[in-house]
């Protein structure tokens, strides 16, 4: 009767455990506490080894010309892959070479912060008549890494992207993930930078985390449950599993 007992106590010991709770699971539990805030966008900053994208255009089509390594009415199709191979390579000073105008550097700037100066320099030195300006990154990535669907390192052009974007581009966490402590960690001006973020809460939308940078990389670590069971003996669910079939087979013999 003991051995039964015994047995029965662990089977519910198991199945205790092996439910986890919408604590550890639910995304943004609190959100709507910070329903109806402002958006604050971030920004990035070009960085070394960055390409730029860059068009010019004017009143006068042809005055443009010079100004851009290839005409942008040339081929609108054309793939990512040959526009970052058509386009401006930041230096590891800051630096491009621009037609006409010559080196300049970009390092530290806003891609509108670029598009405002080399419209300044254009006007003001004679150049071209109310010139316009577009810069666009092209080589923005984000590597993420861990207990998602399809880790990996992934490409966007938007000026924007949220990290729980980010994490979509991978197929979301896996239910291994450990949602309260995803890691960040991001380079600027030459500092790495490693930042905790906590994907149950909606505390952190308004951080600088909320929106990813190029390079960026994301890893989502294991949960306790996952650690645990890539060990040699696995997690609690199964010790208790092999002590329950253990005492089963002993009461069993025992009749």
């Amino acid at each position: 009767m003991k051995f039964k007992t015994l047995a029965i106590v662990l089977s519910i010991l198991f199945l205790l455990q092996s439910c986890a709770s919408k604590e550890d699971v639910y995304y943004f539990q609190d959100a709507r506490i910070y329903a109806d805030e402002t958006i604050r966008y971030g920004v990035a900053k070009v960085q070394p080894n960055d390409i730029l994208n860059i068009t010019v255009s004017a009143l006068i089509p042809e005055t443009a010309a010079p100004y851009n390594v290839k005409p942008p009415t040339e081929n609108p199709n054309l793939s990512l892959e040959l526009l970052q191979l058509q386009g401006y390579l930041v230096s590891t000073e800051g630096t491009i070479f621009f037609p006409v105008l010559g080196r300049l550097e970009v390092a530290g700037k806003s891609p509108r912060d670029v598009e405002r100066k080399l419209e300044q320099l254009l006007e003001e030195g004679g150049h071209l008549n109310e010139p316009t300006v577009n810069v666009r990154l092209l080589n923005a990535k984000v590597t993420i890494l861990g207990e998602v669907k399809a880790p990996g390192t992934y490409s966007f052009t938007e000026q924007n992207i949220s990290l729980p974007q980010a994490l979509g581009y991978a197929g979301d966490l896996t239910i291994n993930g450990k949602r309260d402590d995803i890691l960040l960690i991001r380079e600027e001006n030459g500092v790495r930078k490693i930042t905790h973020v906590d994907l149950t809460s909606a505390s952190w939308f308004d951080r600088p985390e909320y929106y990813v940078k190029p390079n960026d990389v994301i890893v989502v670590n294991p949960n306790d449950a996952k650690v645990k069971s890539a060990g040699l003996i696995g997690n609690v669910g199964t010790v208790l599993t092999i002590a329950s079939l253990i005492l089963t087979s002993v009461v069993l013999i025992t009749r």
